[in-house]
């Protein structure tokens, strides 16, 4: 039995809930997994995990500054443990750029960091215009429209492929 740690950063929640997915997965196969939000990694003792998952989501074509800055403050117990990084990004639900390889996103952070995570995933995200700021809604709606995405004010769309998360979270639990 393995002690996993799952540190995200969600802007709009749908990143945790892919988190809860893949916590589902793991115990499944007899492992403990506890959840942080990268603002309250300094309440966690990182040493103590066997593995150490970390998932952000994009807004604006970015991710959090807070999971880079916690990448580069503790890159050394990292590169020490089993790890995995995943992204979601509503690019990903194009199926030319939902793999780690061929997902702008990734390709960008990866080059923005010196650590090298031994396991990538990208999944796709959550549209939910309702939800969004009357500035927020017009650019992603913008973004939308440059991208050939739904543009409806009123459409809430996810396009995450959970069969995919699930896999990952086999992933998580062999490595």
């Amino acid at each position: 039995m393995a002690n996993i740690l799952i540190i995200y950063s969600t802007t709009d929640g749908h990143t945790i809930k892919i988190c809860h997915k893949l916590q589902e997965v793991i115990e499944r196969r007899a492992h403990q997994v506890r959840m942080v939000p990268v603002q309250d990694e300094s309440h966690v003792e990182l040493a103590s995990f066997d593995k150490i998952v970390i998932g952000a989501s994009i807004r604006y074509g970015k991710h959090s500054p807070l999971i880079i800055d916690f990448i580069k403050k503790n890159e050394q117990i990292l590169n020490e443990k089993s790890n995995a990084f995943f992204s979601v990004n509503i690019v990903a639900r194009k199926p030319n750029k939902n793999q780690p390889e061929t997902n702008p996103y990734m390709q960008k952070f990866l080059k923005q960091i010196s650590w090298h995570p031994k396991k990538l995933a990208v999944f796709a995200g959550k549209l939910d215009y309702p939800r969004y700021s009357f500035f927020d809604r017009l650019a992603i709606r913008f973004i939308m429209l440059m991208g050939n995405g739904p543009t409806n004010p009123k459409a809430v769309v996810e396009f995450t492929d959970w069969q995919q998360v699930e896999a990952f979270g086999k992933v998580v639990s062999a490595m």
